[in-house]
């Protein structure tokens, strides 16, 4: 092939995987550098130097792996330039780069680089707490706000939990280092933890608006499924897959064909993608042979009550709540007594579920958690304490960042006070 015919195919493969895969390698690289204009930059530098390389060496056998390589290291060259970042991240974004794919001796015998650097921010001078928050910041690439939302934390507060964390890494010289494959048992939930609030992040973009977050769902789901495949007979792991697929057989059904949002309750099931929950139900089932309880067993447990409930019409609230009780008293959460509430109210009615709610009124984890609030508007105008419900309404169409689901709270609200 003459120089012109090797350049314009280098050209064509180039302008595919662009138009193909360009906002999945933002996402991607952006997940490391934190800064997508960052991430932009480094994989149009990448582009360029392909058009360069390309036509003289020959086309790669992976276009999009060669792209991210070097995307990657010039990333990381220009924050060094730029001394930027701290160095904490910087250290990790070198490791991140050592290990290959490929290279089962750096990556501890893991098969993913990021699981690889999951693992490596569970060293046990951190203490447990902060692990998570740790790994979502300088591994999967979250904000802080976002962090110390998923947290129920202030963004100042958790700023300052990961700075003390780094620092105490820092003056003690703690290593980043891929942890044995016998040591992975111990450090487990840290890393089902971080990955869980991955997914969570993404789940609540439906629409995919952002493109950071297009992706985060497909990307937990592929590290959780790596887990699964790693740590067989980890029942948490299984649980863990089992919740996230239960949630995305649903997830296309939360928006009708106009964007508005459309509650569970009123969902029709047969949108549900159905193997995807059989699926999630087999998972549930080998995890549950293992006789050890857990959080995101229970979790994956009240999906498949609610899946259950919805396809035959037949309540089954006093499942729900005792499933509830079980989740509240191993993971002692605010989010979860919300969540519990709300299905008290089906089985014991509104007042119930508010006086259950009440002994929380003072926790100021939930002051800014706007499903506590549209739960209390929901309950409080249900037992027909109109005041009270339109006030929670405010607050929380106010928290709410979901355009949609902002439009369905007002709705309510006009609806509740119009009928008052």
């Amino acid at each position: 092939m003459s120089l012109a015919g090797q350049d314009s195919a280098a050209r064509s493969i180039a302008e595919a995987v662009a138009r193909g895969s360009y906002g999945r390698l933002v996402a991607l690289l952006a997940m490391r550098t934190r800064d997508v204009a960052a991430a932009e930059d480094a994989l149009a530098e990448a582009f360029a130097a392909a058009l360069v390389a390309w036509p003289e060496h020959g086309c790669p056998a992976n276009p999009e792996g060669w792209l991210m390589t070097v995307a990657r290291r010039r990333a990381i060259d220009a924050a060094r330039h730029r001394s930027i970042g701290d160095a904490l991240f910087n250290e990790l974004a070198l490791l991140a780069d050592e290990i290959g794919d490929s290279d089962d001796s750096r990556a501890g015998g893991l098969p993913d680089r990021r699981l690889a650097l999951l693992f490596a921010c569970t060293h046990p001078a951190l203490d447990a707490a902060i692990r998570t928050p740790l790994m979502l910041q300088v591994v999967l690439g979250l904000e802080t706000t976002t962090i110390a939302s998923a947290f129920l934390v202030s963004p100042a507060a958790m700023s300052k939990r990961l700075a003390r964390a780094k620092n105490k890494m820092r003056d003690a010289g703690v290593p980043f280092v891929v942890p044995e494959r016998d040591e992975l048992p111990g450090r487990l939930a840290a890393v089902l933890e971080a990955i869980y609030a991955v997914y969570s992040e993404g789940w609540s973009d439906p629409v995919g608006g952002e493109i950071v977050r297009q992706d985060l769902t497909g990307e937990a789901l592929f590290l959780a499924h790596l887990l699964v495949e790693l740590q067989p007979d980890e029942p948490e792991a299984l649980g863990l897959l089992s919740l996230m697929l239960y949630a995305h057989a649903r997830r296309e059904a939360r928006r009708d064909a106009d964007g508005n949002y459309v509650p569970l309750s009123a969902q029709n099931p047969a949108t549900w993608n159905a193997p995807m929950l059989d699926a999630a139900g087999a998972l549930l089932r080998r995890a549950s042979a293992y006789k050890t309880i857990g959080r995101f067993q229970l979790e994956a447990a009240l999906q498949s009550a609610h899946v259950h409930r919805c396809r035959t019409r037949q309540p089954n609230w006093e499942e729900v709540v005792q499933l509830y009780d079980a989740l509240l008293a191993i993971a002692q959460s605010p989010v979860v007594a919300v969540n519990r509430a709300l299905a008290l109210a089906e089985r014991d009615g509104p007042r119930a579920a508010l006086e259950a709610l009440a002994p929380h009124a003072d926790d100021r984890r939930l002051a800014g958690y706007q499903p506590y609030h549209a739960a209390r508007a929901d309950l409080f105008a249900r037992a027909g304490a109109v005041p009270e419900a339109l006030a929670s309404y405010d607050l929380a169409i106010g928290l709410a960042s979901d355009p949609a689901v902002r439009r369905f709270l007002q709705h309510r609200r006009a609806a509740l006070r119009s009928a008052g």
